[in-house]
């Protein structure tokens, strides 16, 4: 099962008044309708496969992966040997990531609906007790599978990307990056789903990170 992110004009009404430059690209751009994951452990299973490959790369493993396992459960991957998983088109370390994380739910070291009554940190730092699963992966679940509605990631290159083209600066700090994150709240996951836009090219904005000088 998959649906989009879900907001309104209440967020965008917010964040158009707290960032007018924001706000001309929302107007631009016009609603975004990015796919989640409603379930929490399929959309572990699937920010694991996704780590480091390409979004192409991604669709053809996923595609395999949910041929070979149509009923994506703890359950059912804690049975499954790890050189089944791996042979979907993952490295062996991933699959070992994916095997430890169902075993974990079935043996109760991981209460996964316990999630939906934590904070965003108390998730995050849950998630991350697992191995294969870092910050970034944590907060990319907040938002794609809980739809939690205040997430800006400092690990993601294309926030930082669309903050710089956005806002016209060469770098972005965690000073600067924690002063739009505040700007944007409580409505940041909405934020960054525009900069990731903005990022990969939507409003033809340029990008003034220093280029990188060549070795002479």
């Amino acid at each position: 099962m998959t649906t989009i992110f879900i907001y309104g004009e209440k967020e965008i009404e917010y964040l158009k008044n707290v960032d007018s430059a924001l706000g001309a690209v929302i107007d631009e751009i016009g609603p975004i309708e990015r796919k989640v994951i409603p379930d929490l452990f399929t959309a572990l299973v699937n920010s694991i496969i996704g780590q480091q490959i390409s979004s192409k790369a991604m669709d053809t493993v996923w595609g395999r992966f949910k041929n070979q396992y149509p009923d994506i459960t703890p359950k059912a991957l804690n049975n499954a040997p790890v050189e089944e998983i791996q042979q979907c088109g993952m490295t062996m370390r991933k699959a070992n990531y994916i095997k430890q994380a169902a075993a974990a739910i079935v043996d109760r070291e991981l209460d996964i609906d316990e999630l939906y009554t934590l904070t965003d940190e108390e998730v995050v730092k849950k998630l991350m007790a697992l191995n294969g699963v870092g910050i970034w992966t944590a907060e990319m679940i907040l938002i794609f599978s809980m739809q939690r509605p205040n997430i800006m990631s400092w690990g993601d290159l294309g926030i930082h990307r669309g903050l710089r083209m956005l806002h016209r600066h060469r770098k972005i700090d965690k000073k600067l990056f924690l002063k739009y994150k505040r700007r944007y709240s409580p409505y940041a996951s909405v934020a960054s789903l525009y900069l990731w836009e903005i990022a990969g090219g939507a409003c033809n904005l340029k990008d003034y990170a220093p280029k990188k000088s060549k070795d002479k």
